[in-house]
């Protein structure tokens, strides 16, 4: 995720508590070298009798007093070096992020503790976002804080489907463990499809896929070339379902990254099952890469 002149690290605020995406988002701000830039939509809605006493002064002003508590606490997290700005735009919540954040470095948002029934009736704002967006999107659960403490061990872990199409995907996850000083864990799975597949998988079936599963991501790694120097990389080649395997991993990880279809703008793409699994679930942020490093 290095580059030359990143633009921000923008970070979407809402009216919940956002500490969990800030510390992740003034970390990645000062590992880039980059800013700090604070987005809050306010999204015009229909007044109806329930709302007679409230005005769009009211939600900009409700917008404003978020933006303010974030700056604030940001400007806590980042040295005086890290530039911090703010910016209050109405429209929709999810085109407005995609649009703030088509020139950043990354766009960082917070996951809401959500039972299944209020995430079906109100949507996912990640995963509309990273429907959308030729940006990496980073989806950081409120209450995450980082492993990397004491004897903890920070580590980056990054699924792979298709070793010979994760080049860009791969990169993104080494220059992720580059920067935080991490390991780099690898993860494959491979599962039959049907109810029946557990049972017609040999050990040497398994054995034989892991061996061939491994070298081929092997020789994906030796093409990176210098963006993994000094990084110490596992590969985990597992039976198992992928999204089930990347929860289970997000568990001792610092990080997720894992890939997604390209965005057909504007309308987004289905993210797929993987992906929204992943985002629903993972007790880490999870980082999905753009898939062409544009």
């Amino acid at each position: 995720m290095s580059e030359q002149n990143p633009g921000p690290v923008v970070v979407a605020v809402g009216h919940d508590p956002l500490d969990s995406a800030l510390e992740f988002a003034a970390a990645e701000a000062e590992r880039a070298g980059c800013g700090l830039h604070l987005v809050h939509v306010v999204h015009p809605v229909a007044l109806g009798p329930e709302t007679a006493l409230t005005d769009s002064v009211d939600f900009e002003r409700a917008g404003k007093l978020a933006l303010e508590g974030a700056l604030e606490r940001a400007r806590d997290l980042v040295p005086a070096t890290v530039p911090v700005t703010s910016e209050l735009v109405w429209g929709g919540v999810v085109s407005s992020i995609v649009e703030v954040g088509a020139r950043a470095h990354l766009i960082v948002l917070q996951r809401r503790p959500l039972s299944r029934l209020m995430r079906v009736v109100t949507r996912s704002v990640s995963s509309g976002v990273a429907a959308r967006s030729r940006i990496s999107v980073v989806s950081v659960p409120a209450g995450w804080s980082p492993i990397g403490s004491g004897d903890a061990v920070a580590t980056v872990t990054v699924g792979v489907d298709v070793a010979e199409r994760s080049d860009h995907l791969l990169r993104v996850a080494a220059q992720a463990a580059t920067g935080r000083g991490a390991p780099l864990r690898v993860l494959h799975t491979w599962a039959l499809p049907g109810a029946y597949g557990d049972i017609m998988v040999s050990r040497a079936e398994d054995g034989e896929w892991a061996t061939r599963a491994t070298a081929e991501i092997q020789a994906t790694l030796d093409r990176l070339g210098d963006d993994l120097v000094g990084v110490d990389v596992e590969i985990e080649v597992r039976h198992g379902f992928p999204s089930d395997a990347l929860i289970d991993a997000g568990r001792t990880s610092d990080l997720l990254v894992v890939g997604r279809h390209d965005p057909l703008i504007p309308i987004g793409s289905h993210l797929g099952p993987v992906a929204r699994a992943v985002l629903r679930e993972a007790t880490c942020p999870v980082l999905l890469a753009d898939p062409k490093g544009s």
